[in-house]
């Protein structure tokens, strides 16, 4: 089913909306939730909890071109959210690298003015993702919006690990020389 006529059925609080969604995008939520809480059973109750969240935000939201986006980051927060919550070592030292990796490109916001350009970064990365070759933008992405592990990005783009870390560090210089380049000081 089209996302145009799912979000259709939400309008119309239509059930079926929530079975339609699962059927196109179940499995690929549970996978990006299972890549950041690490716990079948966590992102299992994440994906029940972004259907809930999606009912309820459609109205006054109708992501009808951007359905599958519009719930990952529905996801995505609430799997970190879980992580958060856990607050164990073990669990979330898989962020702790992935924010190690990104902080001296993008510092973490500590004042009022650093969260008044939040908006200017996300500008300037969504410009310097629509400038990366495609393979290389899916690589970063994966890594870093879904948490995929090195190994599966290797395994899913078809190259091999070093490749995937290689293309990594290399989006890492151009994002921080970007950045630079558009005069979001650091």
């Amino acid at each position: 089913m089209e996302d145009s006529s799912i979000v259709d059925l939400f309008l119309q609080r239509n059930e079926d909306a929530l079975t339609e969604t699962d059927k196109k995008y179940g499995k690929k939520l549970l996978s990006l939730s299972c890549s950041i809480t690490e716990d079948e059973r966590d992102a299992e109750e994440c994906r029940n909890s972004t259907y809930y969240k999606a009912w309820n935000s459609i109205p006054p939201h109708e992501p009808r071109q951007y359905l599958f986006p519009f719930l990952s980051r529905i996801i995505r927060h609430l799997s970190l959210n879980v992580c958060k919550s856990r607050r164990t070592e073990s669990r979330s030292a898989v962020f702790v690298d992935l924010s190690d990796e990104l902080e001296a490109c993008i510092p973490s916001p500590d004042d009022t003015e650093s969260k008044l350009d939040d908006m200017a970064i996300k500008a300037a990365i969504d410009g310097f993702l629509s400038s990366l070759p495609e393979r290389n933008r899916l690589v970063f992405m994966r890594r870093y919006y879904y948490c995929d592990s090195v190994k599966k990005i290797a395994d899913g783009v078809g190259i091999s690990e070093d490749s995937v870390k290689v293309i990594l560090h290399r989006c890492r210089q151009k994002l921080l020389s970007y950045l630079q380049k558009e005069g979001i000081e650091l």
